[in-house]
């Protein structure tokens, strides 16, 4: 007894020892890994690299008063320490460039410059051979470029050297130019008794710099005296609206501004030899006290004149032909066409057109800005190689000719391509080839022949994990026509020309092979479309007709009769329909896609379907058995980029739709049915699978291999609200990555057997499936290669109390209930 008891006694004993043991050993084990880690990384040091007479440059701290904005100091100074990784205090990037340094110097660098040597000597060489000026001149070309590419490579070394960052070595002398850019930013923005010192201390051979800003009171305008001797030119220039006013704080970039804006007003008015040097401001502090400036503006007149010369043109003369050559015998023609002389060789384009798009006009004032617009409507039209425009002052006092002088692109143009396509997050290859016709019939018309041939991989419309192959063949034909095909009066057509009008007439038919169905489209679509100032751009199609035909399996097909009786109506995709709508779009388009400043984009979609049916109902469609649809679809997408600095940006879009179909199926056509989930919309769920509502999918049959649900089948509705946020930062060479939050969902705006998929006011925003991630973006310049992790954070279709699920997250399997997939998304650009 006493020996069982003393067996039970040990063995407890050693289980727990045993458990101790091994809980210790893996808190050792994660110890003795972080320790190689940082011993592994201590080659990242950057002091390691630092001479025996060196520091580093380590940390800049800027310390100004409250009430000042010191983050306009943090980009001036001259020198900027190394990047470090994450919170450590390990400079990969200065690692990273000495390594590629090291091996540059040994192995590279010698060899690049040997090679252009020998490349110099070689084409000296050649062009020493020959006394022919135009091979001489190609010589000299080829040499200079290949040169610079090797110059190129010589200068910023390998790849280690250019995503890396040299060593910042401490410099007295920069950082006494960063005090003087620091000051002097403080002085030209009204700040003129403000100072700023500069100190320094070391530790570790690692120096912290402190700046410390002392701006003091800014000055503010208090008057602005003009003196302008010539009267026309003051006239013109105190009727306008200055960028300059009384109580302003002092700006010398908006002085800047304000001498830029005077030059182009002045231009638009006929002073074509004006210059902005000729305007002068002075600042008066002495006459004025408690910090406020006399602001005198003068624009002085040209040397030895009282005035500045204003410009009429006399002229207009137009050659469409430059750079044709025919013989010495054949002479251009000029023929007169409202008041412009059209000189050609052959009468090969249609005058009306190019004169439409001339707004230079014949004894009217110089303007600027009507030669820049005449200059862009005409490139526009796609047939001109180059459009240039000279003036000529020589003829007489006040008067000028204007020349353009215009070169044609080649009549025909054919291109082929081949590529990768991503569809719904899967890749699949193409083949294009396309023949463009300039001028086909003498009005400046452009046809376009278009072929295309690919594999596409999509997302199965029935089943997860997995995607088809999907065949897709397709054809077009469209003309463009440089005005719009509407029967307005000659003036109304020389008035629309400023908007740049455009005619299309497109047919198309597509057929596409998976394998579940066969599909194939006919369209036929008329649109017209024109633009406002480069940013607002418009599109109205009066026709866009569709006919649909698909063929099913037997499977497939039964498949798709159950969905429906369960409430989906994914089958109406399959039957034959006709299709014919009304769309007019507006996109505002302020700078979206510049990387260098802040942007907006705003696009909406009003489209109305079935619009003749309600007229009357075309025999053909009886015939053919098709369906009809009528419905009214409307769509907004507004999308904003915030340039936070030179490496980092916020960017956010909400996008929202609604449908509403009001035919006897009363259902929308399924291409015109709202979609959540995918690459470029709600990414923590997969490719058009997040909704409707709260509606749950069905549980999964194989929860550890595809988690809870069951998400086989696309999800459509009629109401669509989603939303992303998305920080985006520099990483490493052509590398980004991004943080985002995705938020949205579909509903159904009619009445169901599923009322969890309904839109309803009370409880609609406790729907929202929201995802969290993020991703690395590869930027090689002619495309964004894009590599998203999304992570689902809330999941309406959880029961209640059940739909916080980011602690869920599982970036591998085995699944089961408990733990969900993460979605790995793979895209061409940005998502939004």
């Amino acid at each position: 007894m006493n020996l069982t008891f003393a067996l039970e006694i040990i063995g407890a004993t050693f289980s727990g020892s045993l458990k101790f043991s091994f809980r210790y050993l893996k808190r050792g084990a994660f110890g003795l890994a972080y320790i190689l880690l940082l011993s592994s990384l201590s080659g990242c040091l950057g002091t390691q690299y630092l001479r025996q007479d060196q520091k580093m440059l380590d940390k800049q701290i800027i310390e100004a008063p409250k009430n000042f904005n010191k983050s306009n100091l943090a980009d001036l100074p001259v020198q900027k320490p190394n990047k470090k990784f994450l919170w450590l205090n390990i400079n990969l990037l200065v690692w990273m460039y000495h390594v590629g340094e090291k091996r540059y110097v040994n192995h590279s660098k010698k060899k690049f410059i040997d090679k252009r040597a020998k490349v110099e000597v070689y084409y000296d060489q050649q062009i020493s051979q020959t006394t022919d000026q135009r091979k001489i001149n190609r010589l000299q070309f080829k040499k200079r470029k290949k040169t610079d590419a090797l110059t190129k490579k010589i200068e910023n070394g390998n790849l280690f050297m250019q995503w890396g960052e040299p060593l910042a070595v401490f410099d007295s002398v920069k950082l006494t130019q960063s005090v003087e850019k620091m000051n002097n930013y403080l002085f030209i923005n009204g700040y003129f008794r403000g100072k700023v010192a500069a100190s320094f201390s070391e530790k570790n051979r690692k120096v912290t710099i402190r700046y410390l800003a002392n701006p003091d009171r800014p000055y503010f305008i208090d008057t602005i005296l003009y003196s302008i001797p010539d009267a026309r030119v003051a006239s013109i220039v105190q009727e306008s609206t200055s960028l300059v006013a009384e109580g302003d704080q002092f700006s010398q970039d908006k002085l800047t501004k304000e001498r830029e804006r005077i030059d182009y007003l002045l231009k638009d008015n006929g002073y074509f030899a004006f210059s902005r040097q000729y305007i002068d401001f002075q600042v008066d502090t002495a006459s004025r006290k408690d910090h406020q400036i006399l602001l005198r503006m003068e624009i002085l007149n040209p040397p030895r004149t009282n005035q500045h010369r204003q410009y009429h043109v006399d002229s207009v003369s137009i050659t469409t032909d430059v750079g044709r050559k025919f013989t010495s015998r054949l002479k251009r023609t000029a023929e007169p066409y409202e008041n412009i002389t059209f000189n050609y060789f052959f009468p090969e384009y249609n005058k009306k057109i190019i004169a439409q798009r001339v707004f230079i006009k014949r004894d009217s004032l110089y303007s600027r800005t009507r030669t820049i617009n005449t200059q862009r409507q005409l490139a526009n039209l796609d047939i001109f190689k180059f459009v240039n425009v000279n003036y000529d002052t020589s003829a007489l006092r006040g008067k000028m000719v204007a020349n353009l002088f215009m070169s044609a692109l080649d009549k025909y143009s054919w291109s082929n391509e081949a590529g990768v396509t991503v569809t719904q997050g899967f890749p699949g290859p193409y083949i294009s080839t396309s023949l463009k016709k300039r001028n086909l019939f003498g009005g400046l018309e452009i046809l376009e022949l278009s072929g295309r041939f690919g594999f596409e991989g999509v997302a199965s419309a029935t089943e997860i994990g997995n995607f088809y192959q999907s065949t897709e063949a397709s054809a077009n034909a469209a003309i463009t026509f440089p005005q719009f095909l509407f029967p307005f009066s000659k003036a109304a057509s020389f008035r629309y020309a400023k908007y740049n009008p455009r005619t299309r007439l497109s047919a198309g038919y597509t057929y596409t092979d998976r394998p579940e169905y066969q599909r194939r489209i006919t369209t036929v679509a008329a649109t017209f479309s024109w633009d406002i100032n480069q940013r607002f751009q418009f599109t109205f199609s009066p026709t866009n007709l569709s006919i649909i035909r698909s063929t099913v399996n037997s499977s497939f097909d039964s498949l798709l009769n159950r969905l429906q009786n369960e409430g989906n109506n994914l089958k109406n995709a399959f039957n034959p329909a006709f299709v014919g709508s009304m769309i007019f779009s507006f996109t505002w388009n302020n700078n979206y896609g510049s990387s260098q400043k802040s942007s907006t984009l705003l696009r909406t979609t009003l489209e109305s379907g079935g619009t003749i049916l309600n007229l009357f109902t075309p025999q053909f469609i009886i015939d053919q058995g098709l369906q009809p649809f009528q419905y009214l679809r409307f769509n907004v997408d507004f999308r904003k980029n915030v340039i936070i600095n030179k490496k980092t940006s916020f960017a956010w879009r909400i996008n929202t739709g609604v449908g509403y179909a009001y035919s006897t199926n009363r259902v929308l056509p399924y291409e015109k049915n709202f979609f959540a989930g995918g690459s470029n919309s709600v990414r923590a769920w997969r490719p058009r699978r997040l909704g409707a509502g709260s509606e749950p999918p069905q549980l999964s049959e194989n929860p550890a291999s595809n988690g809870y649900f069951d998400y086989r089948f696309e999800k459509p509705g009629d109401l669509l609200i989603e939303g992303s946020m998305e920080w985006r930062q520099k990483l490493i060479g052509f590398i980004n990555y991004a943080l985002f939050i995705d938020a949205g969902n579909v509903w159904s705006l009619r009445t169901t057997s599923k009322p969890e998929s309904q839109f309803n006011w009370s409880n609609f925003y406790e729907e929202f499936a929201v995802g969290t991630g993020f991703g690395i973006r590869f930027d090689f310049s002619f495309l964004i290669l894009r590599l998203d992790v999304g992570i689902k954070a809330w999941d309406p279709a959880r029961p209640s109390g059940q739909r916080w699920v980011l602690n869920r997250a599982a970036f591998g399997g085995p699944y089961g209930l408990d733990r969900e997939p993460v979605i790995y998304n793979i895209g061409i650009g940005y998502p939004f």
